[in-house]
């Protein structure tokens, strides 16, 4: 049975992982090459990962190239007053993480307060398992942290809140998610266009 770690002992967790963190840029361009050279992140070298390097380098650039952050939402995140590090543990071969962090990133954007840093699970084990989901190592992850002082100010993750409605409906049901319920919910990741996942970062944020 794993133990949570001490209050002191997460921080030092969050203090190194954000040493040892890339930027968006940075893991967008990782991924891009993992995906021209047939590669992956991660242990798990498998073909199944490798494909969906590539599958996840296409869908985050479109994201990249069309998500669009309404005025109102860019308006009270420019007026979030903390200094906060936004940290995502995720891996390329990731599917939810797709169309989440590109969303993350265009609000974060709009405020030189909020930092966002990427960590790969793999490489962080010990901070993946002090923030499961459900005891399960569910990514993507958000962790939004205090620069000052280290403290974690709130958690977010792996699906937006309605997505997660409809994932755990589905378990409820038939066990497990079969592809065909994710690449049902990459449908719904698309028709929703990043809403959800606005409305719940503002939420995380004390905006509404």
């Amino acid at each position: 049975m794993k133990t949570s770690p001490t209050e002191q002992a997460l921080k030092e967790l969050i203090k190194e992982a954000i040493s040892k963190s890339m930027s968006y840029t940075e893991f967008r361009k990782l991924v891009t090459k993992l995906a021209d050279n047939n590669g992956t992140t991660g242990s798990e070298q498998t073909e199944a990962n490798r494909a969906y390097t590539v599958l996840n380098d296409q869908r985050m650039h479109r994201w990249d190239k069309r998500m669009k952050i309404p005025e109102e939402v860019i308006k009270q995140v420019a007026a979030y007053q903390k200094k906060v590090y936004w940290l995502v543990i995720t891996e390329s071969w990731c599917g939810d993480s797709a169309p989440s962090l590109p969303v993350i990133n265009k609000v974060a954007m709009h405020n030189d307060g909020i930092d966002l840093r990427i960590v790969l699970r793999n490489e962080q084990p010990a901070l993946m398992n002090a923030f499961l989901t459900n005891q399960k190592m569910s990514i993507p992850k958000l962790i939004i942290i205090d620069q000052d002082t280290s403290e974690v100010l709130g958690t977010w993750g792996p699906l937006p809140s309605k997505a997660t409605l409809l994932a755990n409906e589905y378990k409820k049901l038939h066990g497990s998610l079969s592809p065909e319920f994710k690449e049902d919910l990459q449908k719904w990741f698309n028709k929703d266009k990043g809403q959800n996942l606005l409305g719940d970062v503002k939420q995380l944020l004390a905006l509404e």
